[in-house]
């Protein structure tokens, strides 16, 4: 589970222990190769031409984006799972029916509730692998201004580490290419820290890490379906599955919104098989309006998570391997200004246990240098700080040219705070 790891600034000075898996293509025949591989792989790696304007600013855009993720509400850490299906209206009826089936399926009511805590380790592969820009967009024109940048390799390589005590109570840590993210709630408010910014809580009341429910917490999966509608169905990967949806309301919305950034609206849904009952699929979208002078701007995200390799640990059906497809929309202003950028993670976990002796609650505890968002808010545009009360972005502008492009676009990455994680 550790792994002890040299210094490299001082020879004489304490091994860092690493609580992330080492990608298996860093462990050469020899030790002192393997080391060499492990210095090569945390140290970044020379720049590349990229639409973010070099590998630094895209390691940081995937981070935002796909890194730590938030679901669109809390959810009751109480052990009420098989609520009563009589008495609803019948898509609602259908929705907990289902629910009672992926309960079953996922090892039964009485295994789910002896969950009292869980850890899991994993390695992660993430690549931003498009952006398109400008008015063609949407078209399929000649006149269209297109910018495409498809990514080939393996992408940036990674390991993460997950605690949960329940769902709002999570310490979560992520490292890509020697670039590390925290993110935790401590039951009162959610947090994140990374390199580029110093620690910031989320707006609203504590939520639970959207990666928790690919298949690894399957009684926080059941208690935020429990209030869903069931719209249809659909086939996944030649599984056919039934399709259940829930929306934030609006009082959660607003209540993550801020002066200048509106939380329009944030759509989950799961897709059920029909055959083993099981999560296949979970997909949400949000859309949000940033208030500017002029044009409002508005951005819509989408993920879309296949969960995978579903194997029983403790009487409990755990998924260890799945992929994510991201979507990024922008909009609102002159058609030149709209991008869209895809991305993608490919995701497997190493471990994975219940009920971790000696796990309290301290060890979920906010950072001291942890400040509110509304502190911490601004934009930065090309190296200076603005404040607009809301949502910190960064418009990697001039800089960033995309090839084939026949002028410089502009590229917004957004500190995905607020917008994956929203």
């Amino acid at each position: 589970m550790r792994t002890l790891c040299p210094n490299f600034e001082r020879e004489d000075g304490l091994e860092t222990v690493l609580e992330v898996p080492i990608p298996e293509e860093m462990v050469a025949s020899s030790k002192q190769k393997s080391w060499q591989s492990m210095k090569s792989w945390m140290m970044t790696r020379p720049q590349t031409g990229s639409v973010f304007g070099g590998r630094a600013a895209e390691i940081q855009f995937l981070l935002g984006v796909i890194g730590a993720p938030l679901i669109p509400l809390p959810i009751r850490s109480d052990r009420t799972l098989n609520d009563n299906i009589k008495g609803h209206p019948i898509e609602t009826s259908m929705a907990k029916y289902i629910v009672h089936q992926y309960i079953a399926a996922a090892g039964g009511e009485h295994a789910l509730n002896a969950i009292d805590s869980l850890y899991a380790m994993g390695k992660v592969q993430m690549a931003a692998i498009e952006c398109v820009a400008g008015e063609g967009l949407n078209l399929s024109n000649s006149k269209a201004m297109k910018m495409k940048n498809k990514k080939h390799g393996p992408g940036e390589i990674g390991g993460f580490v997950l605690w949960q005590k329940r769902p709002d109570l999570w310490s979560f840590e992520l490292m890509v290419s020697a670039c590390k993210i925290s993110a935790g709630s401590d039951g009162k408010v959610a947090w994140r820290q990374t390199p580029w910014q110093h620690s910031h809580a989320s707006r609203g009341p504590p939520r639970p890490l959207r990666r928790s429910l690919q298949g690894l917490d399957p009684r926080s999966t059941a208690n935020l379906f429990s209030n869903s509608i069931c719209i249809g169905e659909k086939t996944i990967n030649n599984e056919d599955c039934f399709v259940l949806k829930l929306e934030a309301e609006p009082s959660t919305l607003r209540a993550r919104s801020s002066g200048n950034v509106e939380i329009i609206r944030h759509t989950i849904w799961g897709y059920f098989s029909q055959r083993t009952g099981l999560l296949v699929q979970l997909e949400d979208s949000h859309m949000l309006r940033i208030r500017t002078p002029g044009n409002d701007v508005f951005w819509e995200t989408t993920m879309e998570s296949q969960i995978q390799d579903y194997r029983t640990i403790n009487g409990v059906n755990v998924a260890h391997s799945g992929r994510t497809y991201v979507s990024l929309f922008r909009f609102g202003e002159n058609s030149e200004s709209h991008t869209r950028t895809r991305m993608e993670e490919i995701w497997s976990i190493e471990e994975v246990d219940f009920n971790i002796k000696g796990l309290s609650t301290d060890f979920f505890l906010r950072p001291a240098d942890l400040k509110r968002e509304d502190e911490e808010r601004g934009v930065i545009a090309k190296g200076n700080i603005v404040k607009n009360g809301g949502l910190q972005f960064k418009i990697l502008a001039d800089s960033s040219m995309i090839i084939g492009a026949k002028s410089a676009t502009k590229v917004v990455a957004i500190d995905e705070e607020n917008l994956g994680g929203l």
